[in-house]
């Protein structure tokens, strides 16, 4: 029995992914300015940019309701009899508390807390994707993917230290440390929280060149299916080096290019870049 794979917008997948595999997503909503759009529908990150870089503040992220979930969930079983639906960390968000109580409503609902966001969550949805088409049941799928959750390796390296210093991630002697030292942050998803991991020092080009040379050498045994290259509106040779040293470094299947949505691009900016796979 097929079943319905959902999943809120920080997911970071692309509407061509999305339309391939049969995956709804769910737009969170997004404050900017004083006005409220649904995320990658009525807003994307390139304007989201646009307006901080001309002294704007960075948007502010509303919780999916109960309600809302109620709404979604409804829906997609009038389409199905199961649905397994993901949101970003429990640890950034209260959407899965939403997303779980709005589930005791209904039969055949799983909601998954990824402890990932952007592709890192994106990882654990196209692993569902490969499970329903093997005939896997939604219950199987679930606990395939609740076992190997925390195998998706989520990291990014950070050029501009400004918009993490507005969101109030980094001080003021960070942010001047950080621009005369050409620090850059490797940012990494640990247990569903964001930390630093390492720090990077030069440009941007010679900083993804190593933080994927990093990854290789530490991760040796991985899923060998896709790995995304999510990136903030990089500039194009940032990507071309990314690519070049993952296909020299790792065997993937398939390298996905994806851009980072509105979550991770407003709170780390332009030329932000993550090498993104699931661990064995």
């Amino acid at each position: 029995m097929s079943f319905k794979i959902s999943s809120d917008s920080t997911c970071d997948l692309s509407n061509e992914i999305v339309a391939a595999n049969d995956i709804y997503i769910n737009p969170i909503m997004i404050t900017l300015g004083g006005k409220t759009y649904k995320d990658n529908v009525d807003i994307n990150i390139t304007e989201v940019l646009e307006y901080v870089d001309k002294g704007g503040e960075l948007p502010k992220t509303s919780a999916i309701s109960v309600d809302e979930y109620k709404e979604l969930f409804k829906k997609l079983l009038s389409e199905s009899d199961e649905v397994i639906h993901f949101t970003i960390s429990s640890k950034d968000s209260s959407c899965y508390d939403h997303a779980v109580e709005a589930a005791k409503d209904f039969k055949g609902v799983y909601v998954v807390d990824s402890m990932q966001l952007s592709s890192g969550q994106g990882l654990l949805i196209m692993k569902t994707c490969d499970l329903r088409a093997k005939g896997l049941t939604a219950k199987e799928a679930f606990d395939a993917i609740e076992s190997i959750k925390l195998n998706a390796k989520t990291s990014f390296v950070v050029d501009r230290l400004d918009y993490l210093h507005k969101g109030g991630r980094c001080s003021l002697v960070q942010l001047l440390g950080a621009k005369v030292l050409k620090l850059h942050p490797h940012i990494s998803m640990v247990d569903g929280a964001l930390t630093v991991k390492k720090k990077y020092m030069g440009n941007m080009l010679r900083c993804i060149k190593q933080y994927v040379a990093d990854l290789a050498e530490e991760y040796t045994s991985y899923d060998k299916t896709r790995v995304f290259i999510t990136h903030c509106n990089a500039d194009a040779e940032l990507v071309d080096a990314a690519r070049q040293l993952v296909e020299e470094l790792f065997d993937f299947d398939e390298i996905i290019e994806t851009h980072a949505g509105t979550t991770v691009g407003s709170h780390c900016g332009k030329n932000t870049l993550g090498v993104l796979f699931i661990v064995e």
